[in-house]
């Protein structure tokens, strides 16, 4: 049975601590061919919240989440002047209930937490306080706070000490410290009610007059109320991969993986196979492809006998060779560009996949390494 999340009217540190932890259920990775950003989940309405610069050129994205396994989700509805849009995802029924708070009750000095996904990572909250109320920018009221953003957190909530998101992570000022920027949630409440009134259809809000305009009700193009140009959701382009892009997500395909499931930004790409976890990067300024197989962690005690298998290992493997970062055990090709073809990239990708779940399973058994947690 879901439950709404934790609201807690004490203050302290266990208490946020507990919102932090059950936001983890409905906060989203995304993922698109230009960027990566994060979202969370609305059960009632069936959708996960973003930025729209996040999404923006896209009609589908890639989500990913506790409760949401790896999948496409449709863009259904945009606002490009508050820099909000919906993506449409399947029925949460066990999803915690996200409460839409009244950032009105905020105030400065009231403690908050931004949660997300900066870099890539695996959710990341970071706690501040209110330090600004309706701060202009770009003609909009924003809640200025000091909670660290970082690439990668736009589109995440903000949320209070009671548990109730008082408003969307959209920017940071990169010149000024620790000043992070979210949009009230009053903005998100709006567009969220004139979508659901149109139906929940594909749909986006004129930026002139705040009109929301559907397939059915835009002219050509245009706004039906003020004749301002718009862009619905499903006229974005579909992406199309070119040159090594192009070359890399053919090798991919070919190997069996649905590459639009593997689009991780700019030239990043993260498949799966078996057990272990792909990671393939191109560095278009100097032409260099890796592709970084990350298989296990190394065991806690007895460690010299992995190394040692490791070094011979590295000695017989052609094309591919293995890495310690950190704990991490590391499956590692590098190929330059100019000699990427999709015969020559066939046999090494697929050299990289098979290795890949073949030594994180004997790492594992016969070495006691430990497992990489797979978790959004």
């Amino acid at each position: 049975m879901a439950t709404a999340l934790y609201i807690c009217r004490a203050s302290g540190i266990a208490c946020m601590k507990n919102i932090i932890e059950q936001y983890r259920k409905i906060v989203i990775q995304i993922a698109t061919p230009y960027s990566t950003g994060t979202g969370f989940l609305l059960r009632d309405a069936n959708v996960v919240v973003t930025n729209f610069h996040v999404i923006q050129d896209n009609r589908e994205v890639v989500i990913e989440g506790a409760l949401l396994p790896r999948q496409l989700a449709q863009v259904v509805f945009t606002d490009p002047k508050h820099d909000l849009a919906f993506l449409a995802v399947p029925l949460c029924p066990d999803a915690p209930l996200a409460v839409l708070g009244n950032e009105r009750d905020a105030a400065v000095g009231d403690v908050i937490v931004a949660i997300g996904h900066p870099f890539g990572l695996k959710y990341s909250a970071t706690q501040g306080i209110v330090s600004g109320r309706e701060t202009l920018q770009a003609d909009l009221p924003y809640i200025q706070h000091d909670a660290a953003l970082n690439p990668g957190n736009s589109g995440g909530p903000l949320v209070n000490d009671e548990g109730e998101v008082v408003g969307v992570n959209t920017f940071i000022i990169s010149e000024g410290e620790s000043m992070g920027y979210s949009l009230p949630v009053r903005f998100l409440t709006e567009s969220l009610n004139l979508w659901q009134q149109g139906g929940c259809k594909p749909g986006t809000r004129c930026g002139q007059c705040g009109t929301a305009v559907f397939e059915d009700t835009v002219e050509d193009g245009y706004c039906y109320n003020c004749g301002a140009p718009i862009e619905l959701p499903t006229e974005a382009e579909l992406y199309e991969p070119a040159g090594i892009a192009r070359t890399i997500e053919a090798i991919l395909g070919k190997c069996g993986h649905d590459v639009r499931l593997a689009r991780r930004g700019p030239n990043v790409w993260e498949v799966r196979n078996g057990s272990a976890s792909i990671n393939i990067s191109y560095y278009e300024p100097n032409g260099l492809i890796a592709g970084d197989a990350i298989l296990c962690n190394l065991p806690e005690t007895n460690i010299k006998p992995v190394y040692e298998f490791l070094l011979r290992q590295n000695f017989e493997l052609e094309a591919l060779s293995f890495s310690v970062r950190g704990k991490e055990i590391v499956l590692s090709l590098v190929i330059f560009d100019r000699y990427l073809t999709l015969d020559t990239g066939m046999k090494l990708f697929k050299n990289l996949f098979e290795k890949s779940d073949y030594y994180d399973n004997l790492l594992v058994e016969e070495f006691g390494a430990g497992w990489k947690e797979r978790e959004a």
